[in-house]
């Protein structure tokens, strides 16, 4: 049979709509699913989708945004508009307000938006940035392209992320600034990095520029705001796999401060409005903010049942001596675009490796490492970071995968999810 690997779900994702769970685990204690609850469960078969680890469409279409589309094309068709207009300074607009910034700068992908603001801090040779070596490639390597020195820093072996204690030993007098990532989905602890900038100022420049990636985490909260609204400005992005997409690109860029405003407008369109700074295009297109409003009208409820299925996941793993689960502090909202976990330190590596593939290979799930240490996979970069290994980060990628989560996954493919991988874990046992 044929398997789809773009989920269909419904389309306008009202929380409310969502019937509540009814399977065969309903009337099951749910860290009891024993192998007669999993064999009900696989006699239903294997999912119609096929689900991996980071879904190659992370949120959901409808006819919407198809229409939205096509207004934006028809509307475009009049020679005195064009593909210009008010469309995308609308989809700006939106988004401050929704983050609670004073501007948004949409782009057209979310690099060149960390690259605009490493270029903003116009770094000097020898200038460091400390950045989670758990990580994705893009945030480190915008430190390199504008001439910084990248400091790898440990992150917190519950959250993943980047550890505000590990990176307080890390600063020096050439630190200017400390560069967290809202690693999938959960927020990095910004208050303390905001303390830390405060604390250990630069000589020269004053407090530390904290800057939030938030490619992952769009439509998350740290202590009762948005994810964006703390540090001097934070990247979004709106790539196809992210939790509200922009037509398979896009990004933005939101900050309070009006400087970093007007450089990044500037810089995303060859240095216009003669600001002396060099630039090239990274504009966003109109068609892409057509469907980022619907997209932005939908992405709470996209979340909703992000966190409703990862809960219920949790529910369903807990009590699996294995496996460290996901962990929400109470100060954060998780946006769950990774459900992560962790095996124990005599299970790294090879039986993590063995869970993967028996969970590809017997039940048609494909978990992800996302992300081991930057250095261990990319050469570029660690010819660039020379002579620095964190231990830490090393054992936690040998040990974290990640398994499906999407807001349009059914709750019976979360059902056989969970049960393929208490499977897996007790035939390795």
């Amino acid at each position: 049979m044929h398997r789809r690997r773009i989920p269909q779900g419904p389309l306008g994702l009202d929380v409310s709509d969502v019937p509540p769970i009814i399977s065969v685990c309903e009337e099951e204690a749910v860290s009891m699913i024993t192998r007669e609850v999993r064999q009900a469960i696989f006699q239903r078969g294997k999912p119609k989708t096929l689900w991996e680890g980071e879904p190659m469409l992370g949120s959901i279409y409808g006819e919407e945004e198809i229409e939205a589309v096509v207004e934006a094309i028809r509307d475009s068709m009049d020679v005195s508009r064009g593909f210009g207009g008010q469309k995308i300074a609308e989809f700006e607009a939106a988004f401050a307000q929704y983050i609670g910034t004073k501007h948004a700068i949409a782009v057209n992908s979310a690099g060149p938006g960390l690259d605009m603001a490493m270029r903003y801090l116009r770094l000097e040779p020898g200038d460091e940035v400390i950045v989670p070596a758990i990580n994705f490639v893009a945030s480190p390597m915008a430190v390199i392209g504008a001439g910084g020195q990248v400091v790898w820093g440990e992150v917190n072996p519950k959250t993943l992320q980047l550890d505000p204690n590990d990176v307080e030993k890390r600063i020096t007098p050439r630190t200017r600034a400390i560069f967290p990532v809202h690693m999938n989905g959960l927020a990095a602890p910004m208050a303390d990095f905001l303390e830390l900038a405060k604390r250990y100022p630069h000589e020269k420049h004053g407090p530390l520029a904290v800057i939030g990636d938030v490619a992952r985490a769009c439509g998350g909260e740290y202590q009762g705001e948005k994810l964006g609204k703390k540090g001097l400005m934070s990247v979004f992005s709106f790539h196809t796999m992210k939790n509200m997409v922009t037509l398979g690109e896009g990004g933005m860029v939101v900050t309070d401060d009006d400087d970093v405003a007007a450089f990044c407008r500037s810089t995303r369109f060859f240095g216009w409005n003669e600001t002396g700074v060099w630039g090239s295009s990274h504009v966003m297109t109109k068609i892409q903010a057509a469907a980022g409003l619907v997209q932005l009208k939908k992405l709470d409820g996209f979340i909703a049942m992000r966190r409703r299925l990862a809960h219920r996941r949790s529910e369903m793993l807990d009590g699996v001596p294995e496996l460290q689960l996901p962990y929400e502090p109470p100060d954060c909202l998780h946006t769950y675009y990774l459900y992560t976990c962790l095996v124990p330190e005599s299970w790294a590596g090879d039986k993590r490796d063995r869970i993967m593939k028996m969970m590809d290979e017997e039940f048609g799930v494909r978990l992800l490492v996302a992300n081991p240490p930057v250095y261990t996979h990319q050469r570029f970069v660690r010819e660039h970071t020379p002579g620095q290994s964190l231990p830490l980060s090393e054992s936690l990628g040998r040990r974290l995968f990640c398994v499906p989560t999407h807001p349009g996954m059914s709750d019976e493919d979360n059902e056989y999810i969970a049960a393929a991988l208490i499977e897996c874990i007790e035939r390795l046992r």
